[in-house]
């Protein structure tokens, strides 16, 4: 019996040794994961995807840190100063075409390692600024992002759409959610524009702390900003979601990506996805947006970006793909 035992301990260890996921013999592989504002849902975010990793696959040294969001992270992986990262859909639809803030320098390379949640735009006014829509910021001191930043974008796009000239016809502070915070709490900015999965931590202590409140988007504004924009989805931040919202709050959102390059190798890509999605329980600890992602999520809405052949073949192995 007792030699039984050690015959089947030593089974269970090869196996263990052989499993790809451990990949012993593998060659040791750093990976650089920017994510965006230590303030925002992204950062813990990472930090947990980072553990994970680090955790489970013993030749990946992936190590997370703040950034500007979107734009910055997307300028980081095709420079190849980083190897895995966040950005929406929108963002990195712009990149993969070279519209807009890409022109004439598209990223034809960026990869999608796996599809994630749908990311609200989340406006912040504070309570005794008189804001009740998007138009009421006329004039007013607003908080778009940081210069060039994801939301600096959606601040663009959302107030373009509303009939509003930006930035002129608001006091522009380029600033990022740190910032804003101690601004609103201050009393020299009206509103602010966030997003990030919820709860996010910045619109909580803007809530809780800085009398802020949600600003919604009427049907009129979500239809023509879809229009031109299709990546768009018409998206609800339930009641209670923050201190002081009694009522549910319509805004749009975007698909937040997994992103990787091209050039990273596909047993590397399909390792960091299968375990993603092995332990997507214990993601949720890290930040609870991820108690509403599904495996489905991984290959919807992915607004025409490619997916990696290392995620795609692990998405075909368990049933998403045909």
């Amino acid at each position: 019996m007792k030699k039984w035992s050690m015959f089947l301990a030593a089974a269970a260890c090869a196996c263990v040794l052989a499993s790809p996921l451990q990949a012993a013999e593998h060659k040791k592989v750093n990976i650089s994961f920017p994510t965006a504002a230590t303030t925002g849902a992204l950062y813990p975010l990472g930090a947990g995807i980072a553990n994970l990793w680090n955790t489970k696959l013993g030749y990946v040294n992936a190590r997370v840190q703040a950034s500007n969001g979107g734009i910055q992270n997307l300028n980081l992986l095709k420079a190849g100063n980083a190897q895995v990262s966040f950005a929406v859909s929108s963002i990195t639809y712009e990149a993969l075409n070279g519209e807009r803030g890409f022109k004439d320098r598209a990223y034809k390379d960026v990869r999608v390692l796996a599809g994630l949640y749908y990311n609200p735009n989340q406006v912040v006014a504070r309570a005794d600024s008189g804001v009740a829509s998007l138009a009421d910021f006329k004039g007013k001191s607003f908080a778009p992002g940081a210069a060039g930043g994801t939301t600096e974008v959606e601040s663009r796009i959302h107030f373009t759409e509303t009939g509003l000239k930006y930035p002129d016809d608001i006091k522009a502070h380029f600033v990022g959610f740190t910032e804003s915070i101690d601004l609103m709490r201050n009393k020299q900015l009206d509103g602010v524009w966030i997003m990030a999965g919820m709860p996010t931590a910045a619109v909580t202590e803007m809530c809780s702390t800085a009398s802020g409140k949600l600003v919604g988007m009427d049907d009129e504004l979500i239809a023509k900003v879809q229009a031109k924009y299709p990546w768009y989805s018409k998206f609800t931040i339930p009641a209670g979601t923050y201190d002081g919202q009694t009522e549910p709050v319509q805004t749009t959102a975007v698909k937040m990506l997994l992103l990787t390059d091209a050039s990273m190798p596909d047993d590397v890509v399909y390792d960091l996805a299968k375990t993603f999605w092995e332990n997507l329980d214990s993601l949720g600890k890290a930040h609870a947006v991820m108690k509403t992602v599904t495996k489905e999520m991984a290959v919807s809405d992915l607004s025409g970006i490619p997916l990696h052949p290392g995620a795609e073949k692990y998405y075909r192995e368990i049933g998403l793909l045909k």
